[in-house]
């Protein structure tokens, strides 16, 4: 456990007292009885991450005109039953946790007495963990829920956990038996054997009830249309090519189609391929738009266009009922993948992080044909953001959609030349948080119009959001990305790089 020194601890102090609970934020007294720690520790692995404070009253018990202070208990309260407690953190978690961080900040107690209160720092799992005899838990807003044995089951297809495309599929192995399979027989060298046992013997099929049955990696890798014989087995495999007029996609009865949507069809290494040409043919075109007769043309690096596509077939979550949609915009490019951010990884951090494989029976398998899509262990989406920057353009932007009935991953590419400004601004809001006009206006040198029209553009544009402000002179901005979810709010979250939680630990 780190000390910190009397001159570090006073601000930290002062900051953990004025923070409300929240979502990543939960404030715990030491007492003999541990469940209610235990879980909030269960709860933050399994969502978001968050930081414990121990020894810290809930400011909700504080008397009237009482001085935040007098919420300073310490460890010191209970020194067994904090021993205790760590103790129970290494044993009572199934599977372990292992990203712990403790940190020991001297302070002051309520008491007058020299104390120490200790923060304990939990990381967004890329496992599903429950408290031995108590359950598996996820976060709410302030508070902890136990999830049913369906909702943990969901959780781990969630978080990678399992794959639905090792599961076997009443499909009869004939239908695999296509000229995608004989490519990948001979690339691979299966030179002994029927089909059947070669396709168990590489992991792709199992006996059940002395029945042979393929994955449904198999069924995406070798049939000839996956998504059709899927379909009655409740997911989907296909990929839907939206081209739009305009900036956004309208509602209603008449929709701003430019053309018919293309649905696009087969084994997964031709349905990357196919769906990769058909877009770069799109953009190649170029776009009329409607307003000013202008063609637009599209100059995003064909390498990231290509990732971006291949991520969202290889990592998508093939339990869903639900088809991947590619939607091309006059300013930008939308891939929107079935399923949310496989283990730890987040809209905040995928681009220091990479991706991580949710189906490595596919990933592992599509490196086997002679044209292999260009996976590169977690380094591809590493590559889109260094491309784009290379490319004058905004980096990649990712966003995850918990609220409807099918959850979805989308990256964004966006058509626009950023302005030398925007990475000061980026750097500012990752360092410091949310920006304002004034801050705009130092870093850039604009004046207070030019710098708010510059704020509303950015906003349009998607690469910032407005927070809650009491009026337009008390506005600041910060990154979609590290927002908490659905709400306005800024999260005390870890991955999700807010600096203020950073700060609290």
């Amino acid at each position: 456990m780190i000390d910190l020194s009397p001159a570090q601890a006073a601000d930290r102090i002062t900051a953990l007292l004025a923070a409300p609970e929240s979502r990543t934020l939960e404030f715990k007294r030491i007492s003999a009885k541990h469940g209610r720690l235990l879980e909030t520790l269960c709860a933050f692995a399994n969502t978001d991450g968050g930081l414990v404070v121990i020894g810290v009253g809930d400011a909700k018990d504080l008397k009237p005109g009482a001085k935040p202070e007098s919420r300073l208990f310490g460890i010191e309260e209970n020194p067994e039953a904090f021993d205790l407690f760590r103790r129970q953190v290494m044993q009572r978690f199934d599977p372990p946790m292992t990203q712990l961080h403790w940190i020991r900040v001297p302070c002051t107690l309520h008491n007058g007495q020299p104390g120490h209160v200790a923060l304990l720092r939990v990381d967004k799992s890329e496992q599903v963990h429950s408290v031995v005899g108590n359950g598996t838990w996820t976060r709410m807003e302030a508070s902890n829920r136990e999830l049913s044995a369906g909702e943990s089951t969901d959780l781990s297809y969630q978080r990678g956990v399992r794959s639905a495309a090792s599961e076997l599929v009443p499909i009869q192995l004939e239908l695999l038996d296509t000229p995608t399979w004989r490519t990948f027989v001979a690339a691979r060298g299966l030179k002994t054997g029927t089909m059947p046992e070669q396709l168990q013997r590489i992991g792709l099929a199992d006996t059940v009830a002395g029945e042979l049955r393929p994955t449904r990696a198999a069924v995406l890798l070798f049939a000839e249309e996956p998504g059709s014989l899927l379909a009655a087995h409740g997911s989907r495999a296909d990929i839907r090519l939206m081209v739009y007029s305009g900036k956004t996609a309208a509602s209603g009865a008449v929709p701003n189609l430019r053309k018919t949507p293309l649905t696009i069809r087969g084994p997964l290494i031709e349905l990357i391929d196919k769906a990769v040409r058909a877009v770069l043919r799109e953009l190649e075109e170029g776009l009329t738009l409607a307003s000013s007769g202008f063609k637009t043309k599209h100059v995003y690096p064909e390498r990231v266009v290509k990732e971006a596509i291949v991520n969202a077939v290889i990592h998508r979550d093939y339990r869903l009922n639900r088809d991947i949609f590619i939607r091309i915009f006059d300013d930008r490019i939308e891939v929107e993948s079935p399923g949310t951010f496989p283990g730890n990884i987040t809209a905040g951090n995928i681009s220091r992080a990479g991706s991580k494989a949710r189906n490595p029976l596919i990933v592992q398998n599509l490196r086997e044909f002679p044209a292999a899509p260009n996976i590169d262990a977690g380094e591809g989406v590493k590559m889109m953001f260094a491309e784009m920057a290379a490319a004058k353009l905004y980096p990649p932007r990712y966003s995850q959609n918990t609220e409807t009935a099918v959850e979805t991953v989308t990256v964004t590419l966006l058509n626009l030349a950023r302005p030398r400004v925007w990475d000061e601004v980026s750097d500012w809001i990752d360092r410091h948080g949310p920006i304002a006009n004034s801050k705009l206006r130092e870093i850039s040198g604009l004046d207070t119009l030019a710098a708010s029209r510059q704020l509303r553009n950015w906003v349009a544009q998607g690469v910032l959001a407005a927070l809650p402000a009491a009026s337009r002179q008390q506005a600041s901005y910060t990154k979609p990305e590290l927002l908490a979810g659905p709400g306005d709010s800024l999260s005390f979250g870890l991955d999700n790089d807010n600096e203020k939680t950073k700060k609290l630990f």
